[in-house]
């Protein structure tokens, strides 16, 4: 079975329903939330998406959960003429997420879904992401890239 239609379908089918209610803007929040913390559930939960996830559970469909709602996710921010945005940096930094969304603004022109995440494994700096391009400016993604770079010429040296 093609997972990627099944996706593609159940989150288009979640869309609409919102859509149609007008309750997409909080049913978005809602998911976002699960997707960060898939341990806790919003209290209480939106009816649109609590008859969605009954939908799901009853077609069998459960397991591509996850993946549906990135999906919604990312089809909500294009109907509504926001660009998704992901920065994850290695310590909590409300600065720099201040600044990332006005400059992603006036350089894309529309308004910036930021969601944050932290990774102290970065060790320092950040990671944006937008429109499945990255930019790593994270002092790990630098040590790797000395680490390479020391390594290939130390190669050519012997």
């Amino acid at each position: 079975m093609n997972t990627g239609a099944v996706t593609k379908r159940y989150a288009v089918a979640l869309l609409r329903l919102t859509q149609e209610s007008g309750r997409g803007e909080q049913v978005c929040a809602q998911v976002r939330a699960m997707l960060r913390d898939s341990s806790s559930l919003p209290s209480p939960l939106e009816p649109d998406l609590q008859r969605f996830v009954a939908l799901l559970v009853k077609n069998g469909r459960q397991e591509y959960l996850r993946r549906i709602f990135r999906t919604f996710v990312d089809l909500y921010c294009e109907s509504a003429g926001l660009r998704h945005v992901v920065l994850t940096t290695a310590t909590p930094a409300p600065e720099l997420e201040k600044r990332v969304c006005k400059e992603l603004e006036q350089r894309f022109g529309c308004r910036i879904m930021l969601e944050t995440e932290v990774d102290p494994e970065l060790i320092g700096g950040y990671r944006v992401e937008v429109d499945g391009k990255m930019l790593d400016a994270t002092v790990r993604r630098q040590l790797q890239v000395l680490r390479r770079d020391f390594i290939e010429k130390t190669n050519r040296i012997v």
